[in-house]
C-alpha cells in the first residue's frame, strides 16, 4: 500500500489550501455522521473494533503497518525498530479485558456510556456522555498519546477534529485510516489535519464548534488555546512534564543489576526519549555492590548495544549542534575533576551518558542523553529534583518488593503522579491517569436519575 485513499483533509496535497470554511464544513458534517453512525453504537461494538484495528497493527503483513515502518523513519525522524518497538507496545494494551478495566476505573461500570446505572444500594443512576464534538490539538513530538485520544473519544462517541502540527500527521492519518478501514462509519466521525500553528484563524474556527478541547504541549501553548476558546468549551490541558529514575541500592548487584540496566536503556531508547515519560535522570544509590559510575559505564555500554539493533535515527542539525555543545562542557568537567564523567557515541551524537555526583536535576537535551547522578537516597534525589518538583509525572523505579510501597509512598507525598517500573516509563497501561487525571471520566458529563 503506497497510497491512501482521501478520507481525511491530512490526505489531501501539500499545495491544497485549507480556509475557515473548509473546516467549519468539516466540523458540522463530523456532528452529522456522530449523530447518524457513531451516538448509537454499544461500547462493547466500539471495543470489539478498536481490538480488531489493534490485531491487525500487530500483524506484520498489515499493509498500513507496513506503510508506517517503511515510511516513518522519513517522516517522523525515528528509526525503524524504534517505532516498531513503540507502536506494538500501544497496541498489544488494546484488548477487551483491558478496555473493561478502564471503563470500571474511570465510570465506576463497564456500562455507563450505555444506559442508566445505578451503584449497589442507591436508587439514583447515573448516565455518562461524551462531547459532541472533541478537538484535539495534538503536540506531535511521539505519536501515541494522539493515538490513544483519538481512542478515548470513541469511546466516548465524540465526533473528533485532531489538528496535529506541520508534518506530524503521519501516524495519527495512518491510525485514522486503520480505523475507517475496519468500520467506515466509525471513520467518518473523525476527521485529521495538519497546519502551521501561525495560522489561528483555522484553529478559531474549530474551536468555535467544539464542545470540549484537549491540548498537549507548553505552558505558554495551552495559555493562548484556553484563551481562545468561548466560556461553554471544557478545556483539558496536558502541559509540559518531566520524568526521571531512581535506583535503590539493593538492586545494583548480579542479576538485579543487569535487569535494571537494561530496563534504564529500554527508557532512553524509547521514542528517543523524546516524550514527557521519558527520564532525563537515572539517580542510582550509593551503597549495592555496584557503583553509581559503574552503573553510568554499564548504560553507556548498554546503549552503545542498542544502537546496533535499534539505531536512534538523524536529528535536525541544531538538535545534533546542540548534544555537542553540552559534551563538550562535560568533556571539560570531566578532565579536570573525578566528579564528573562522560561516556559518547564516536562520530556521531546517538547516545550520550553523564555521570556527576552532584544530585541536582538536570534537564537532557533528550535524543539519548541521559544523566546518572549518585545520590545517598529517595530524600537525597529529591531534594535535588526541587527545582521541576510539581511537574514531575513518572519515576521509573528499580528497589526490592518490601522497599517499593514505602519508596512509591514518599513519592507519591512529594507530588509524583505515576511510579511505575524502570523499563516501562514510557510504556503507560490503558488505564493510565494521565497527570494524575482520569483520562477517560474527564471527558464526559454526567446524567443523575433519582428514581
Amino acid at each position: 500500500m503506497n497510497e491512501l485513499p482521501n478520507f481525511f483533509l491530512a490526505d489531501l496535497p501539500s499545495e491544497a489550501v485549507l480556509t475557515p470554511t473548509v473546516l467549519r464544513e468539516a466540523c458540522l458534517t463530523l456532528k452529522r455522521n456522530r449523530a447518524h453512525y457513531l451516538a448509537g453504537r454499544t461500547t462493547e461494538e466500539i471495543i470489539r473494533v478498536l481490538c480488531r484495528v489493534a490485531d491487525n497493527w500487530l500483524d506484520a503483513e498489515y499493509p498500513i503497518r507496513k506503510l508506517a515502518l517503511a515510511e516513518g523513519p522519513a517522516k517522523t525522524g525515528f528509526g525503524r525498530a524504534t517505532i516498531e518497538r513503540g507502536l506494538d507496545n500501544f497496541f498489544k494494551q488494546f484488548t477487551r479485558e483491558n478496555f473493561f478495566a478502564l471503563l470500571a476505573q474511570e465510570l465506576g461500570d463497564v456500562r455507563r456510556l450505555d444506559e442508566f446505572v445505578a451503584a449497589p444500594g442507591e436508587t439514583r443512576a447515573a448516565l455518562a456522555s461524551g462531547p459532541e464534538l472533541l478537538v484535539h490539538i495534538a503536540a506531535g513530538n511521539i505519536p501515541n498519546p494522539t493515538l490513544m485520544s483519538i481512542t478515548l473519544g470513541l469511546l466516548a462517541r465524540s465526533a473528533q477534529f485532531v489538528k496535529c502540527g506541520s508534518g506530524a500527521a503521519f501516524l495519527p492519518r495512518l491510525f485514522a485510516h486503520s480505523i475507517h478501514e475496519a468500520d467506515g462509519k466509525l471513520g467518518a466521525s473523525l476527521e485529521i489535519a495538519e497546519w502551521r500553528s501561525a495560522e489561528a484563524a483555522l484553529a478559531d474556527t474549530i474551536f468555535a464548534e467544539a464542545d470540549c478541547v484537549t491540548a498537549t504541549g507548553s505552558d505558554e501553548t495551552l495559555a493562548a488555546i484556553r484563551a481562545k476558546l468561548p466560556v461553554r468549551t471544557r478545556f483539558l490541558g496536558y502541559g509540559h512534564q518531566l520524568s526521571f529514575g531512581f535506583v535503590a541500592a539493593e538492586v545494583l548487584s548480579g542479576r538485579s543489576a543487569k535487569k535494571t540496566i537494561s530496563g534504564a536503556a529500554d527508557d532512553v531508547v524509547a521514542w528517543n526519549q523524546s516524550g514527557c515519560l521519558s527520564p532525563h535522570v537515572v539517580c542510582a544509590q550509593r551503597g549495592g555492590e555496584i557503583t553509581p559510575e559503574d552503573f553510568a559505564r554499564l548504560l553507556a555500554e548498554e546503549l552503545e548495544r542498542r544502537e546496533t539493533g535499534e539505531p536512534r535515527g538523524e536529528v535536525a542539525k541544531e538538535t545534533a549542534a546542540t548534544i555537542a555543545s553540552r559534551r563538550a562542557i562535560y568533556e571539560v568537567r570531566a578532565a579536570h575533576s573525578a566528579d564528573t564523567q562522560l561516556w559518547c557515541s564516536k562520530d556521531s551524537t546517538a547516545w550520550t551518558v553523564v555521570f556527576e555526583n552532584d544530585p541536582r536535576f538536570q534537564l537532557s537535551c533528550l535524543n539519548r542523553f541521559i544523566y546518572v547522578k549518585a545520590v545517598r537516597d529517595l530524600t537525597e534525589a529529591l531534594h535535588g529534583a526541587d527545582s521541576v518538583r510539581g511537574k514531575v509525572s513518572t519515576v521509573g523505579l528499580a528497589a526490592d518488593a518490601p522497599k517499593q510501597i514505602e519508596l512509591a509512598s514518599a513519592l507519591a507525598r512529594w507530588g509524583v503522579t505515576r511510579v511505575c517500573p524502570i523499563g516501562q516509563m514510557q510504556n503507560p497501561p490503558l488505564t493510565w491517569r494521565h497527570d494524575g487525571r482520569p483520562a477517560l471520566g474527564d471527558l464526559v458529563t454526567w446524567t443523575d436519575f433519582e428514581k
